[in-house]
């Protein structure tokens, strides 16, 4: 029993990809250690442990075959930066030249993708440990001691990587999938809290909380789809990656059918108060969210999944409740009770769909367009116009690249004007805690103060505690397996971690209570550049570029609502236009709510109009509910003939949309109130006519809601050009005094 259950506990384990990571960090520097250790070397450890280190940090998600790629391509780039910093050490004018022209274009590599970010990254990285590990041996063993430690460390990684992934090629996908499933779960139940049967709930911060959770929802497709792509490439899928693209394809359709909007949920509950039809979409939509919990957690077991009975009974019951209120003849009630109509058709597809999830094996996907699309640079010359294209101080990742490099320089003159011994501690801080946003860097320098002085007094407690070398050598393979599970969760452990390592390996060879103070003041001078860069170097105030990213959110939910009446004319097909354009509409979405979120973390002055960019937020997620809603009733027209009068209205509503978005990216005047835009409303809320059949009558009521935004959206809209303009004269006024 005991080892039944302590196997279960084991699996539940290896079905995480924190535990699964830790583990193989666990293992590398296990040997490294054994073999330091075994060999009476102990003061190899510093620089093979760092190697290792930066080898993780510069790990990305991939098949075997793209992952040993990209260790080649990272060990190149560690060795050059290993050499140079060895070269160039003894040299500070040269050194501070070559550090900051490969911080500025190591940091530029962003612009390309997320691999190539964290490979530029982790060179920064393992650059400076160079630095520490050649200031630590003090020209002991050669000019090629401390590279050739840290690319064996390094190296040493990058072949466990490779091994691991093509032992377990297939399980990185299962843990997004589980995680893009889990955080539909989340969206769903909160999602269901909106059907609350009361009157008067605050459906806008419920919307705000959904738009902002909506993000993480996003990344979380992203993350499943890059995963997929990784394993799919441009060959045949296999089985295994079969099901799982399924799956993604699922989730995919889950999502838009969760974000959906069919009317103002406050004029419900007051209209049907006194029936128990809200309760009835509350629950079900709250027992598919649990749904799509367990379908996590049984694709991070590998178990079946049954959808169960009571989903089917709540859905039995949505049906009785809405069909009792039907035979209630209250005309008044009759345009509502066509939106809970569609509503819970809504409802009963979404429940076919995560049905379909207990065997995707068995989907006729005859009609599903498979292909997804490669965000990836195609070639040598994409990626650098990638890179070009960022090369103008209006771009973030330039800005930033700028900033990081400002605040390493400024790191290396310090260390030479206080005390060069342990000196680079304080470049390391400064390269850690100087982040992009503001919001991050302030949140980062905190918890970085912080974990250093837990990892201080922690690492006093070890050395007092277990005087043995052995034990400490122990407690350091530890501290770096805790460093890698806790470092993008809860910084300031992992910050205490990698300090209490950094005490244990030096302690080996000797000096660990030497280094207690120069960490302490080195990390206080190195958050303190990182904070005074963040706010006087090329700051990327959130509130100044607001406009741009909402203009942005705007015209992708324009495009997305041209793809779906593609799809009215056409009948409902999800080929890969219509998945990128709805991908890219959330995406855009997203990226707004994430722009709000950093610029509520930022100064005072530059959030003093944060009312009207969480009231944008807000109207821009719900126009993409309703875009949703149009969209989960593709089919409902399939058989239909174009209709000329909805083609009209659409490019009525495309044409506002447009015309917001324009007014936005390039900071023109807008009218509060626009009477085009009104018109249109007006003409859309009298739509549909009785006569009208179920199909079109639904698209007009989703039109009829678009409409009904538009003149939000314009003030809205209006009132954060206005607060752009504002602050940019008087940011020009302070730059002129």
């Amino acid at each position: 029993m005991r080892f039944a259950s302590l196997f279960h506990t084991l699996r539940r384990l290896w079905a995480h990809d924190t535990f699964v990571y830790s583990l193989r960090v666990f293992i590398a520097l296990a040997c490294v250690m054994g073999v330091c250790w075994g060999t009476d070397r102990m003061d190899l450890v510093i620089p093979a442990f760092l190697g290792v280190i930066a080898s993780a940090l510069a790990e990305t998600d991939d098949n075997w075959r793209g992952r040993l790629l990209a260790q080649l391509v990272t060990l190149v780039f560690f060795g050059v930066a290993a050499v140079s910093v060895k070269a160039l050490f003894p040299y500070p004018w040269l050194f501070l030249l070559g550090m900051a022209l490969s911080t500025f274009w190591l940091t530029m590599l962003g612009a390309i993708g997320e691999r190539y970010r964290a490979m530029g990254y982790a060179t920064l990285i393992l650059a400076i440990y160079t630095t520490i590990g050649v200031e630590q041996s003090q020209g002991a063993g050669g000019f090629w001691r401390e590279p050739a430690l840290l690319m064996a460390g390094a190296t040493w990684y990058g072949v466990l990587s490779v091994l691991w992934s093509a032992l377990f090629a297939h399980q990185p996908v299962q843990q997004r999938l589980a995680g893009l499933y889990n955080v539909l779960g989340d969206y769903l139940v909160l999602k269901a809290s909106l059907f609350e049967p009361v009157r008067g709930i605050d459906v806008e911060a419920r919307r705000l909380e959904l738009a902002q959770l909506n993000s993480r929802v996003v990344a979380a497709l992203n993350a499943a789809k890059e995963s997929l792509f990784s394993r799919l490439g441009r060959s045949r899928p296999g089985r295994k990656t079969t099901r799982y693209l399924r799956l993604y394809f699922i989730a995919q359709d889950v999502h838009e059918r969760a974000s959906s909007s069919h009317y103002p949920y406050n004029e419900l509950a007051d209209v049907f108060f006194h029936s128990d039809i809200m309760f009835r979409c509350q629950r079900l939509l709250g027992l598919q969210g649990q749904a799509c919990r367990r379908l996590a957690r049984a694709i991070r077991m590998q178990q079946p999944f049954e959808v169960g009975d009571e989903m089917r009974q709540a859905k039995a019951d949505l049906d009785a409740s809405l069909d009792f209120l039907r035979s209630q003849n209250r005309p008044e009630w009759a345009r509502l009770l066509r939106s809970v109509n569609a509503l819970s058709a809504n409802l009963a597809e979404l429940d076919r769909r995560l049905g379909s999830a207990s065997n995707p094996d068995n989907l006729d996907e005859q009609q599903q367009d498979n292909s997804l699309f490669d965000r990836s640079p195609q070639s040598f010359g994409e990626a650098v116009d990638r890179v070009r294209v960022q090369l103008t101080p209006s771009a973030p990742v330039f800005r930033y690249a700028v900033r990081l490099t400002a605040a390493m320089a400024a790191g290396y003159g310090m260390l030479h004007l206080v005390h060069p011994e342990q000196g680079y501690w304080i470049v390391l801080t400064a390269l850690f805690v100087c982040a992009p946003s503001y919001g991050a860097t302030r949140t980062r320098l905190v918890q970085r103060v912080l974990g250093t002085v837990l990892g201080l007094a922690l690492g006093w407690v070890l050395f007092k505690l277990f005087t043995s070398l052995f034990v400490q050598a122990l407690f350091a393979v530890l501290a770096g397996v805790v460093f890698f599970a806790t470092r993008t969760t809860r910084y300031t452990v992992g910050t205490a971690a990698i300090t209490v390592l950094v005490l244990l390996c030096f302690n080996q060879i000797g000096n660990g209570y030497d280094l207690f103070v120069p960490r302490l003041v080195d990390t206080l001078i190195g958050a303190a550049i990182a904070g005074i860069a963040v706010l006087v170097v090329l700051p990327d105030w959130q509130g100044r570029r607001l406009n741009q990213v909402a203009a942005n959110a705007l015209a992708a939910s324009s495009k997305y609502l041209r793809e779906i009446m593609i799809q009215y004319e056409v009948g409902k097909r999800d080929d890969l236009a219509y998945r990128l354009a709805r991908r890219n509409a959330h995406n855009a979405d997203a990226a707004f709510s994430m722009a709000v979120s950093n610029m509520l973390s930022e100064p005072g002055h530059f959030r003093r109009e944060a009312d009207a960019a969480l009231r944008f937020l807000t109207l821009s997620h719900t126009l993409l509910n309703y875009l949703s809603g149009l969209g989960a009733h593709r089919e409902m027209l399939a058989d239909h003939a174009s209709d000329a009068e909805i083609s009209r209205l659409t490019m009525g509503v495309i044409r506002a949309l447009d015309s917001i978005a324009a007014g936005l990216a390039n900071r023109a005047p807008l009218e509060a109130s626009d009477p085009e835009d009104e018109a249109l409303a007006k003409t859309l809320e009298l739509s549909p006519d009785d006569d009208v059949d179920d199909g079109h009558r639904l698209v007009l009521t989703q039109l009829a809601l678009i409409g009904g935004l538009l003149g939000p959206l314009r003030k809205a809209a209006s009132r954060l050009v206005k607060q752009e303009s504002r602050q940019e004269e008087e940011g020009g006024a302070v730059a002129a005094v």
